[in-house]
């Protein structure tokens, strides 16, 4: 199942990163606590969207970022959101993720 749960809910990148930095599970889920954060801020609850329109990517210095595409990159031009914030933290056996939707 674990498979088919990061092809469901992760891009192929995201899936690459992970592998090559040998992460560990709660590693994945702070990045799934981040899309799921970040969906909310989008006025959306679970099942309303497409996981993988959601991407938890990382910067060349290692901050983590939001990048949307397809139907929820569309829905936060709506909103008039134009900058994402990510914060993830996570040790063996807890995962968290805060993700701040800003206006422009």
């Amino acid at each position: 199942h674990e498979r088919r749960f990061k092809e469901r809910v992760f891009t192929g990148a995201a899936c690459e990163y992970a592998a090559g930095k040998g992460c560990t599970a709660s590693y994945l889920a702070a990045r799934w606590a981040a899309k799921e954060a970040a969906a909310k801020a989008l006025g959306l609850g679970l099942g309303q969207f497409c996981w993988r329109e959601i991407e938890i990517a990382v910067t060349p210095g290692g901050q983590p970022t939001l990048r949307l595409s397809g139907q929820m990159a569309n829905l936060a031009a709506r909103l008039g959101i134009t900058r994402w914030h990510v914060s993830l933290t996570h040790d063996r056996s807890r995962a968290l993720a805060q993700v701040v939707a800003e206006k422009g």
